[in-house]
């Protein structure tokens, strides 16, 4: 008898630390690393076809950006349309590094994060004097500037006509598109876990508040200057990082990639699946980036009328900004609670049903 109560006392403490373990914000992360993994070796297998996981893999790097993005507009407030240019810019530092001037990647994305950096820096001075549509406004006008450089710097950035490099070693092992996906996973995960230890840190309440009420928090003694000088460098340099990531994997960058369309389409993604939350802007991404592709394109209707997913991506922005201005990500957490309760209020039915009311 006493044997079975010292069992059922382990097996009860097994059970109470299991559920912490799964409860823990870097577990589902690291379920999603294998999920990401396991794409790449489905993929070698030949079960999955290798134009899906190109798909997957751009996701990635979108992921990458959207999480700095949502660093800045969902924590910060600060809005911004430049984030196709800088995206462009780690894209075009990459290929000149490798193509030209012939440095390892590792130095290239050292050059890449001191000019993202900079940018970012330059960025956030201006938010300290603009705010909102013109801030907005400004930062759009960058992208256009870093543009049109793109196109006419020609012996920098090969003009209009883009680049294009070879496969690349480093430390002398040549890396081809499944080993540089590896590599998107782990830049991924890494910064998953890097944006959950800073939204839930002193950091990420800061801007938090410098968000809700800029003369509150001034008065409580945060440094707007400091918090969003750091935000937009931190957006900037996950923006130039998914550019050296996108070039690494597929090899090629050409100017009219980094328009207004990209900058656009990664804001909906964040205001689509919730701007404070790293699996609403992973859901997000999926639904901008990857469901046309991966779903939509296989249907009739819009194999033959291709724009007609963009209707779709803005009647989901006018229904979630009308509707669920948290995203489709709280709706899906309001949606489970509720299930949970019904669940309970159900079982709670059955047994009083069953045994009568104590």
């Amino acid at each position: 008898m006493i044997l079975e109560k010292y069992k059922s006392k382990k097996e009860n403490k097994i059970h109470q630390k299991l559920i912490q373990f799964t409860k823990h914000p870097f577990f589902g992360i690291f379920v999603a690393a294998f999920l990401m993994v396991l794409v790449q070796v489905l993929g070698t297998a030949g079960l999955i076809r290798p134009s899906a996981v190109d798909i997957l893999a751009n996701m990635w790097i979108y992921m990458i950006v959207g999480l700095g993005f949502t660093l800045l507009l969902g924590y910060a407030g600060l809005a911004s349309l430049g984030t196709a240019g800088f995206i462009g810019v780690g894209s075009y530092v990459v290929a000149f590094s490798l193509g030209k001037l012939g440095l390892p990647l590792l130095i290239a994305f050292i050059m890449g994060i001191v000019i993202a950096i900079i940018l970012g820096t330059i960025v956030g001075f201006i938010s300290l004097r603009i705010e909102g549509m013109y801030l907005a406004i400004i930062t759009l006008g960058l992208s256009e500037v870093l543009v049109e450089f793109f196109k006419f710097a020609t012996p920098i950035t090969n003009g209009l006509l883009g680049f294009q490099i070879e496969r690349f070693s480093i430390f002398g092992i040549l890396f081809r598109e499944h080993m540089v996906y590896y590599i998107l996973v782990l830049f991924l995960i890494l910064t998953m876990i890097a944006v959950v230890n800073l939204v839930n840190s002193p950091t990420g309440r800061a801007m938090l508040s410098i968000k809700n009420s800029t003369s509150a928090a001034q008065a409580m003694g945060i440094s707007v200057l400091k918090y969003r000088l750091l935000t937009f460098v931190i957006a900037t340099v996950l923006a130039v990082i998914g550019g050296m990531l996108y070039m690494s994997y597929s090899r090629s960058t050409i100017p009219n990639l980094w328009n207004l369309a990209l900058s656009l389409n990664i804001l909906a993604a964040i205001v689509i699946g919730g701007s404070k939350s790293i699996w609403g802007v992973g859901l997000g991404t999926f639904i901008i980036f990857g469901f046309d592709q991966l779903v939509l394109k296989s249907i009739p209707f819009f194999q033959t009328y291709g724009n007609a997913s963009y209707i779709i991506n803005g009647v989901l922005i006018i229904l979630v900004v009308m509707f669920y201005p948290g995203g489709l990500i709280r709706l899906f957490k309001d949606l489970n609670l509720k299930t949970i309760r019904l669940y309970k209020k159900l079982m709670t039915s059955w047994k009083e049903y069953r045994y009568g009311k104590d």
